[in-house]
């Protein structure tokens, strides 16, 4: 529809670690119920049409279906697709929408987990931890998506959804590759031919770990930027 902005958010995302702190480490509720879930946090009443709202996800390495393949050395991918919706007569209407991953591993070498996000092909780093608890804690810091309200008589909410892919073996060299900055072979599919034995392998022990995608959906309460 005429108006509506649908090309993609192309700002840097800022990780809020102050406001983060709590989440890091994880409140006592959340530490007894450990279900993954998400949270949309918006801005103060004054700041909408400023700055965009913080996204957080929490527990979301701690079911058996991403934790025990992640500890076999398969990454877990979290793809986030944040979305400003404007409510309408008979439909409601996109206006806005950025994405971005956070990346999970495992180094068997190490000892730790990993934790990169993603945003615009570059990576920034959340750290490297010894206890899956702690890297679920980078994972749940949450980020400030540049999606800035319009100011009209509508009624707008962001929505978000999140999906959490365990990556198969045919990812492997790629996340590899891209981990130590070559991103080429990652975009354009180059593999070694002598390691297909080894991917079938590897392809196999993900399914039979439970390996796959799970999605997860938020919406924030519904707002009005005067």
């Amino acid at each position: 529809m005429a108006g509506v902005l649908r090309a993609r958010t192309r700002l840097a995302f800022v990780v809020t670690l102050t406001f983060a702190c709590g989440f890091a480490r994880g409140a006592p509720l959340y530490a007894q119920t450990r279900q993954p879930h998400l949270e949309v946090f918006l801005p103060p009443p004054a700041q909408l049409a400023q700055i965009g709202p913080l996204i957080a996800a929490h527990d979301m390495l701690s079911t058996a279906r991403t934790k025990e393949p992640l500890a076999s050395g398969f990454p877990a991918r979290l793809h986030f697709l944040v979305e400003l919706w404007s409510e309408g007569g008979l439909t409601n209407e996109v206006q806005r929408r950025a994405e971005y991953d956070v990346l999970v591993t495992y180094s068997a070498m190490e000892k730790k987990y990993r934790v990169d996000q993603l945003v615009n092909e570059r990576t920034f780093s959340l750290g490297k931890f010894d206890r899956v608890e702690d890297a679920e804690g980078a994972v749940a810091r949450p980020t400030r998506v540049p999606i800035k309200a319009l100011h009209s008589s509508r009624r707008f909410y962001y929505r978000v959804t999140l999906d959490v892919e365990i990556l198969n073996s045919s990812d492997l060299d790629e996340v590899n590759r891209w981990l130590k900055g070559d991103l080429k072979p990652a975009f354009k599919g180059e593999r070694d031919p002598g390691t297909t034995l080894a991917r079938s392998f590897r392809r196999l022990a993900s399914k039979l770990l439970g390996g796959g995608t799970t999605q997860y959906e938020a919406r924030s309460p519904d707002f009005i930027v005067p």
